[in-house]
């Protein structure tokens, strides 16, 4: 693999600089020739937009050189909210208007992420490698067959028909390193080669602030501060493309495999007063897949695409010390393992995954398009333990078809869009495992068994004005639980293999509009929403054990406004702040048991329900800067409002945990020479050095200082 990469690079260096004279007086010529041209038109991301779902697009590719992870930027767009449990490396928790975790599902490329392996996430994923990103709300379109309940992410790689290679480095707080690499070659006859690399290491090891230790002379605990110790991440992700596009029978058919590595030290379980360390996890994937894509088939009558993949997904949980340890990095000998408080345990998780896809797009005439599309996603469960004894094996299946059908029209020169679709969901599970019966519910499901469920849906967008346009959409849609939820991971997510699906009525409503005037840009968009969920999948934390689990809770009703604003002067300066309001709460009036509920009407725990954010960047050049070099200056501020971490009806109002409010400070300086062939940038997170808690009132890190350099080379620069 290294040495391919080295070839690739060697390869491509030189086909970027081996233009003729005569080729670079050409693009000269050219390059003169259009001086004075405007060309004006809406981006993909404002056609995204302006289409009939409620949707948001996030240009990456204008941000790159400033970017340390896509996890933060998604965070800063109005209705989504990013938790992180900790540093680089921790889970992290996706909320879209009020619906989060596994209820939001994830693609590159309209592929599922899982394909590259479960240690892949929006949080290390190469940043050079995406073009945009896609957020849906709610109602997900039928291509790319999903059976997200809150919505949906598809990040959209760099396509462009050119040769290049961007390359960048990061070093920052906590001993943190980033290397990103993507790099595209394109050869005669349309083969082309896409290698990419990322790689991410951070020690974690931030200052955390009110934690218990002993303090032996007064004979008791008290707060203060320590460092973190235990929390090391390392992660790979190492992929080649290969195959051909632009070419006459294909618009792109290409073979990838891909390799991705993972190495987590557990610092602590759900809740941060269990301190753990000497647990460590270990993930390790290949992947293969193929796709295909050709578009205007039959003199333009069909759009084909097609994708498959298998993906070798092992994981290794290691937890074989007996020892019991604080915030002083002490440990005393105990008879039971850190992580669940049971025998010592070498866990392995073989988890094969297995994704087709295939769609098809018929024009029915200029306005009128119909679309079906097929997804299967199958997830083995292979486990098995090295060295507890009473761990019994067992291999689980979890497979899922998706079947969808839509129609979609454009008219009123189309000012006017609609789309009207059905999916059928179909879940196949066959369960082995049987340990721990009483917390699992595997007596209730213990073999083969299949269930199908509908859903259904429209959308429709009417453009009344440039400066006005309205939108709704509604969705009667299911979510079958994922391979995390029913089997756990082996650790600290118990498996509840008697889970049901969620189910929902998802409704949205929107205005949004355009002013200009000169050189001034003025976008809005304001939305409402409602959602109506049954067998709502939500997480269970045991403080005493330190661990989780996923359980139903059988309705839960979440209504909600957000407003976001955009303003551009020219390409120089852009300025975006948003708000989001979302109420979710327990709408299941009696217990099983006929007895009152004591949650009836609670805010669902351990989810904000208020929170902001703003962003505004300036660019220069010219001036008394060199020529071809630009100075882009950036600033973000982000405020959460207080949270429960668990149900309002339990115990006293007055002593009861919350998430603290949240304020957050962030600024960037991204100075670019050579016409954006390099660059350099000081990016910093939570400038004011704020305590921060987030999910399961986690802990997060203090103030991060980063540098980041990028070299990017592309023909004709």
């Amino acid at each position: 693999m290294n040495r391919l990469l080295l070839l690739t690079l060697s390869w491509l260096c030189l086909s970027l600089s081996a233009q003729t004279p005569t080729a670079q007086k050409s693009q000269m010529r050219d390059s003169v020739a259009l001086q004075g041209v405007t060309v004006s038109g809406k981006s993909k991301a404002q056609r995204l937009r302006e289409g009939a779902l409620t949707a948001n697009a996030i240009d990456i590719a204008s941000v790159t050189a400033s970017v340390s992870s896509l996890s933060r930027l998604v965070d800063r767009t109005a209705g989504i909210r990013v938790r992180e449990e900790g540093g680089m490396g921790s889970d992290f928790d996706l909320s879209i208007n009020g619906l989060s975790g596994n209820s939001v599902r994830y693609f590159v490329d309209g592929v599922p992420l899982d394909v590259k392996g479960q240690g892949v996430t929006l949080a290390n994923l190469p940043v050079s490698l995406v073009d945009r990103i896609e957020i849906y709300k709610g109602v997900v379109p039928t291509y790319l067959g999903s059976d997200a309940l809150g919505g949906a992410v598809n990040i959209v790689t760099r396509r462009k028909h050119t040769n290049f290679i961007d390359a960048s480095y990061s070093i920052g707080s906590y001993h943190t390193h980033q290397v990103d690499l993507n790099a595209q070659l394109l050869l005669p006859g349309g083969f082309t080669l896409r290698p990419t690399l990322g790689l991410n290491y951070s020690k974690n090891d931030y200052m955390m602030h009110g934690v218990e230790v002993w303090n032996e002379g007064e004979r008791r605990y008290e707060e203060t501060s320590r460092r973190r110790f235990h929390d090391g991440y390392r992660s790979l992700l190492a992929q080649v493309e290969a195959g051909w596009t632009a070419v006459a029978w294909a618009d792109a058919l290409l073979l990838s495999v891909a390799r991705t590595a993972t190495y987590k030290e557990i610092q602590t379980g759900q809740v941060q007063s269990r301190v753990v360390g000497a647990a460590e996890r270990h993930g390790n994937a290949w992947s293969l897949s193929a796709t295909y894509s050709k578009l205007s088939m039959l003199r333009g009558l069909v759009d084909v695409s097609a994708a498959f993949s298998h993906t070798w997904d092992h994981t290794v949980t290691t937890d074989t010390a007996y020892r019991q340890y604080d915030w002083n990095g002490d440990y005393i000998v105990s008879s039971r393992n850190e992580l669940t408080g049971r025998a010592r345990m070498l866990r392995h998780y073989k988890r094969p995954l297995t994704v087709v896809r295939a769609d098809l797009n018929c024009h029915l005439g200029e306005h009128h398009t119909l679309n079906l599309n097929y997804s299967l996603n199958r997830t083995g469960n292979n486990r098995f333990d090295d060295v507890d004894a009473t761990f019994e094996p067992a291999n689980d299946v979890l497979a899922k078809h998706i079947l969808s059908l839509a129609y979609s029209l454009s008219a009123c020169r189309d000012r006017l869009s609609a789309t009207l679709f059905a999916k059928d969901y179909i879940n196949h599970l066959h369960i082995e495992q049987k340990d721990i019966a009483s917390v699992t519910g595997s007596r209730e499901v213990m073999g083969s068994s299949t269930k199908s469920h509908q859903g259904y849906g429209l959308g429709a967008r009417f453009s009344v004005l440039p400066q006005l346009a309205v939108k709704a959409s509604y969705e009667r849609s299911v979510r079958l639980p994922l391979a995390r939820e029913l089997l756990g991971n082996g650790t600290t997510v118990y498996a509840n293999v008697a889970l049901k699906p969620e189910q929902s009525n998802n409704v949205n409503l929107g205005l949004f509009g355009t002013f200009t005037r000169g050189d001034h840009l003025l976008d809005y968009e304001l939305g409402g929403f409602l959602r109506h969920v049954e067998n709502y999948i939500q997480p269970q934390v045991s403080e005493k054990e330190g661990t989780m689990q996923y359980v139903n809770q059988p309705a839960v009703r979440i209504k909600g406004v957000e407003g976001e604003l955009r303003y551009r002067w020219r390409s120089r300066l852009s300025a975006v702040a948003n708000l989001s309001w979302q109420d979710a709460r327990d709408r299941h009036r009696f217990k099983s048991d006929g007895k009152p509920s004591v949650t009836y009407n609670n805010h669902v725990p351990n989810r904000p329900w208020l929170f902001a954010s703003a962003q505004a960047r300036y660019k220069m050049d010219g001036g008394w800067l060199p020529r071809g070099a630009s100075l882009d200056i950036g600033a973000d501020y982000q405020w959460v409002h207080w949270f429960f971490l668990t149900w309002e009806g339990y115990g006293s109002l007055d002593t009861k945990a919350r998430i603290p409010t949240k304020h957050v400070v962030g600024a960037s300086a991204t100075y670019s020479w050579h016409h954006q062939r390099y660059s350099v940038s000081l990016l910093c997170d939570n400038l004011l050095d704020a305590t921060l808690y987030d999910n399961y009132k986690l802990q997060k890190p203090g103030r991060q200082l980063a540098l980041k350099f990028r070299l990017l080379l592309a023909s004709g620069q």
